[in-house]
């Protein structure tokens, strides 16, 4: 993912949360790995969010976030995070029916299925 700063103020990253919503397929624990991200992999934090009621799409969200040492986005600057997760079993997801999934991008492309919140308000992107 690269999070672009489009705005005309700097941002404190440990506001920030991203989500991208899917299907389990499946009732197991999950894992959230960062492998590398401009902000620091440390500061780099993935949770699981089951969703109180299933949507088209979703019945869960992977929300990503920053550590306090994450610092600022400053206008016109990005941030890239390159992340993965999987099930503990290491059983398949089928992505074909997940609300956030790209199936056609092999690069960055502009997703508004992958919502952007700022202090717990939504601020791009929609939710299922």
């Amino acid at each position: 993912m690269k999070l672009v700063n489009n705005s005309g103020s700097s941002i404190n990253l440990k506001d920030v949360k991203l989500r991208y919503y899917y299907t389990i397929d499946g009732e197991k624990p999950q894992t959230f790995w960062c492998d590398w991200s401009s902000a620091g992999t440390s500061n780099v934090i993935g949770s699981f969010v089951k969703l109180s009621s299933a949507k088209n799409g979703a019945d869960y969200c992977l929300e990503i976030g920053f550590a306090d040492g994450a610092g600022t986005l400053e206008a016109g600057k990005s941030v890239d995070i390159q992340a993965r997760f999987s099930k503990n079993d290491w059983s398949n997801y089928n992505q074909s029916d997940d609300y956030s999934f790209g199936s056609s991008a092999s690069d960055y492309i502009e997703n508004s299925k992958i919502s952007l919140y700022i202090d717990g308000k939504l601020v791009w992107g929609k939710e299922p």
